[in-house]
């Protein structure tokens, strides 16, 4: 599999967990770039205590390693209202070249909350889908994540979706492919770093070095 991943999400901020799922899911599908999306005004998500857009869109920038195929991505910040995803699906797919393979990357909590994105439909029928079984603060870890991604989609999304073993996706005869993989756990996220910078304790470690000297230097999470 090549082609490019689409990682969207607040990243407020991002953190080492962020990069490496990206670095597990690039390496493992063999994608030739991700593009790091941060979100301008969230849909599905409150406002409180978010870093300004501009903010984390230069985080990414100062975070992601130069030459590895990872890029920081501000199309949803120069866009008016929400930061709806398959408006950004649709500009990728205008911008890149013609017939170049292109993924959308969910992480697992996201991608159970799908059917309340706008136009989920269409979407499905634009971009195949990887989703990371990477539980979320404060969500259960999935313990068949295949019994309840089948679950979820056949009752939310399209009951004509097929699991087929050998390509480790549900697929679907009109319909884009919804793959599963497995990514590292690593019990880092934006919340609890937030909650760190406002107590006043350490975050090294949990963030890029770069990452960790522009919240100090910008008095961002106090």
């Amino acid at each position: 599999m090549n082609g490019i991943g689409l990682f969207g999400g607040t990243f407020n901020p991002l953190h080492m967990g962020h990069l490496k799922v990206a670095k597990d899911v690039k390496a493992g599908l063999n994608l030739e770039k991700i593009y790091f999306i941060p979100s301008a005004i969230p849909p599905h998500k409150g406002i409180d205590n978010l870093a300004d857009a501009a903010d984390r869109f230069q985080m990414i920038k100062a975070a992601i390693p130069p030459g590895k195929g990872f890029i920081a991505s501000d199309v949803e910040i120069h866009r008016q209202g929400p930061s709806f995803t398959i408006d950004t699906v649709r500009y990728f797919k205008d911008k890149l070249p013609e017939r170049t393979p292109c993924y959308l990357i969910v992480g697992i909590d996201a991608f159970f909350e799908i059917d309340t994105w706008k136009s989920f439909q269409k979407l499905l029928g634009l971009i195949p889908l990887i989703v990371m079984t990477r539980p979320a603060q404060n969500t259960k870890q999935i313990a068949d994540p295949f019994a309840e991604l089948e679950k979820y989609i056949h009752v939310h999304m399209d009951s004509g979706y097929k699991f087929v073993d050998q390509r480790s996706c549900f697929v679907h005869p009109a319909k884009q492919p919804v793959s599963l993989f497995h990514v590292t756990s690593i019990d880092i996220s934006s919340t609890k770093i937030r909650n760190y910078v406002r107590q006043g304790l350490s975050i090294k470690g949990m963030v890029p070095d770069t990452v960790e000297t522009y919240i100090h230097k910008k008095g961002l999470y106090l």
